[in-house]
């Protein structure tokens, strides 16, 4: 494909708002990830999760219009913000917004049920309903910034993001739009947390290990959940140098995942790796490294790592980074912006949470931050469910 320039990142995540504190976080080698005190955990398994804090709003948006947006528009926009201030200048009115959720608005659809029950439909408040949808947030971006372009919300579990991005590269490749916004956001709430506690989705301690996220590790025993919004910008013809390209994507479906879970299909898996490789008109030697999107669940790290080793004769560094803020669009879009920032600083960064792999696994994640030529960098997502999004991100335009 057309490589594509990446101009901007903008980020609100657990531990860091900005991509210079993100930056900063990836190089500490710490989680984000703490108690949850939003609500209460009694009676859960699960205790900990990725949340955002020190998140201050009106730093980027009008105190009146904050009235009308929920955490998830909230989160958007100020990331939108920053990621056009990266840019270095203002977008065009024909930009558009390609943006991926894993839950959207779950909070604010309890919020509105519980008024509706309370009080009616009548003095239920139309403001929440309106938030209520999963492409508000995309809609505020749209409104608040004077962005006519397409306008696209994509809801593919983990995958969310990178989904999100491969529909706005294939836009502005086109011409359909000269530039566009995308990324992931989420929100942690108690109604998803305790709906995956309970069906065992997340990390848990258990006698033998504690809370936390273990990506590919052999005692890893569920996710930790995460927050957040990464928002970058797509430039057809960059004015500036940028951040880093993308230079293909590969795409399949794992058809012996359930609703719910992962499934056994690692040729799969591959199979869109290589596809992406393809498609960037590149060999699996000139990957330089891969940014997994290993979760530290069971079977889909292992699914990953088996096809990690199907692709690559001799496996090229592998950095898992949800172990520093989490699972879920926001995480998928966090580690996507995580590959752009090595890219644009010639820097690996460190995995989280790992200590020893399965018998079966040939290779370790990184264990410390390394300065080096990154010329081409693959990013997995794999989601619950079957389905696999890859993309390779470029340094130079051809």
């Amino acid at each position: 494909m057309t490589r594509l320039a990446i101009t901007g990142v903008g980020i609100i995540a657990p531990g860091a708002i900005g991509s210079t504190e993100f930056a900063t976080l990836l190089e500490s080698g710490r989680t984000a990830a703490m108690p949850v005190d939003r609500f209460d955990t009694v009676g859960l398994r699960a205790h900990t999760a990725a949340l955002v804090r020190d998140f201050k709003p009106r730093d980027f948006i009008n105190a009146m219009k904050l009235r009308r947006m929920n955490t998830l528009s909230r989160y958007a926009l100020s990331a939108a913000r920053l990621a056009i201030n990266n840019r270095g200048e203002e977008l065009p009115p024909e930009t558009g917004v390609a943006l991926g959720t894993a839950f959207g608005p779950v909070q604010t659809s309890v919020e509105y049920m519980q008024e509706y029950v309370e009080k009616g439909a009548a003095l239920a408040p139309p403001q929440l309903f309106a938030e209520s949808v999963a492409n508000a947030p995309g809609s505020h971006v749209a409104i608040e910034l004077g962005l006519r372009g397409f306008n696209v919300t994509v809801t593919q579990r983990e995958s969310s993001a990178l989904a999100a991005l491969m529909f706005a590269a294939s836009q502005v490749a086109k011409g359909a739009a000269p530039t566009a916004l995308f990324g992931g956001i989420e929100e942690v709430n108690e109604m998803v947390f305790s709906v995956l506690d309970r069906i065992g989705v997340l990390a848990h301690a258990n006698g033998a290990v504690d809370e936390c996220a273990r990506p590919f590790d052999r005692q890893r025993n569920g996710m930790i959940i995460g927050e957040g919004s990464a928002i970058l910008v797509i430039d057809a013809a960059p004015r500036r140098p940028p951040c880093a390209y993308v230079s293909g994507f590969g795409i399949a479906r794992d058809i012996t995942a359930t609703i719910s879970d992962w499934g056994e299909g690692h040729a799969s898996v591959a199979s869109a790796m290589r596809a992406a490789i393809d498609d960037a008109e590149l060999v699996p030697a000139d990957v330089d490294a891969i940014y997994a999107s290993a979760n530290s669940t069971v079977r889909g790290d292992r699914l990953e790592y088996q096809a990690i080793q199907d692709v690559f004769a001799e496996v090229p560094p592998v950095v898992a980074t949800k172990g520093y803020f989490g699972e879920y669009a926001a995480g998928g879009a966090l580690q996507l912006a995580s590959a752009v920032i090595a890219i644009e600083t010639q820097t690996l960064h460190r995995s989280v949470g790992f200590k020893a792999g399965e018998d079966a696994m040939r290779f370790a994640p990184t264990r410390e931050t390394r300065r080096g030529e990154l010329r081409h960098v693959l990013v997995n997502s794999l989601s619950a469910g079957g389905g696999i999004v890859c993309a390779v991100l470029s340094r130079e335009a051809e």
